[in-house]
């Protein structure tokens, strides 16, 4: 979704210790929303808004075509796993954000989020300190959202789906049932057509039997995973998926991240994670995606800026003994 409303600048962040004149910022990059695009001007005050609280902060905000437009259609219409290819490449070719010269954090709204997450865990030329999500679907969606009565790249979008999301064409060029995902009405559990046909969302969750070390070992080896749900979110559905958590759309049994498979036999690294103290779930006042400048300067204070003090031999060994 589009980050709708306008970010009054800066008035909290006075008040805010700066870094020290020695100690350079993290490069951020940030992935936004369905429908919106990387040059639009809620990015652009984000951008902003990172670099007065933390100056000098380099950043970029993800995009899939130079041409604003284009970059927004994209949202709609691509495969999730070109795409994501295709950043790690822009990435990994770039000195200032590749594994070989720096740690870089990332910051990812609606959408954004989840394909932050399986661009950590698929892409080997990044490195990310810490992953901060808003109003995501870490767990895929139940229902898809409903289109503007004039947002047509939309409607198409939707129209092409047609009750048939798991087709072979609808899973390599409609962006947003790549992160559907199906359960079954009565035991809640993921259907076979969704396990075997998902082009993204079962895939980065590892939920598939043969599973990807990988994709555990580098999203484990984030300091930080920060999520955050909005408390009034009536577009994500269900809006826990933010959170990883499992919600049976028949009986509206919730079930949360610690009680599912996919943390007590740590598919994707979020135990390891969790038991280092590197998971936080935080809520957000307001509707999906209603951000705040208080917001998103409390998320900016804790998780970006320059590099911490590394930890001693004896706290690092503790930390991978678990893995």
């Amino acid at each position: 979704m589009r980050i709708t409303n306008a970010l009054p600048l800066l008035p909290l962040v006075a008040a805010l210790p700066t870094a020290q004149p020695s100690a350079k910022p993290l490069p951020l990059i940030i992935w936004h929303g369905l429908g919106d695009r990387y040059d639009a001007d809620g990015i652009s005050e984000v951008a902003a808004l990172a670099d007065e609280i933390h100056p000098g902060t380099l950043v970029y905000p993800v995009r899939l075509a130079d041409d604003g437009s284009a970059d927004s259609r994209a949202t709609f219409f691509g495969n999730l796993t070109t795409q994501l290819a295709s950043v790690c490449d822009t990435l990994s070719s770039n000195s200032s954000f590749s594994s070989n010269n720096t740690r870089i954090d990332a910051l990812g709204f609606s959408q954004g989020g989840q394909f932050l997450r399986g661009l950590i865990e698929t892409c080997p030329g990044i490195s990310v300190r810490s992953l901060v999500t808003f109003g995501s679907q870490h767990n895929g969606i139940a229902k898809f959202q409903n289109c503007g009565t004039w947002d047509l790249v939309c409607k198409g979008a939707m129209a092409a789906i047609k009750g048939n999301a798991f087709g072979e064409w609808v899973q390599g060029n409609i962006v947003p049932a790549q992160y559907y995902k199906e359960t079954n009405q009565t035991t809640g559990e993921p259907t076979k057509n969704y396990l075997e046909n998902s082009n993204f969302i079962a895939k980065i969750n590892n939920e598939r039997h043969n599973k990807s070390a990988e994709y555990k070992q580098r999203l484990a080896s984030l300091d930080k995973f920060a999520m955050y749900v909005f408390e009034e979110d009536k577009t994500v559905i269900p809006k826990e998926s933010g959170w990883f958590a499992e919600v049976n759309m028949t009986s509206m049994e919730f079930t949360g991240l610690r009680d599912r498979d996919i943390y007590k036999e740590d598919w994707i690294g979020l135990k390891h994670l969790d038991r280092k103290g590197a998971l936080e779930f935080r809520n957000a006042t307001g509707g999906h995606m209603d951000l705040t400048e208080k917001i998103l300067t409390e998320a900016f204070v804790d998780f970006f800026g320059p590099e911490k003090l590394p930890l001693s031999i004896n706290e690092q060994q503790v930390v991978f003994e678990e893995l």
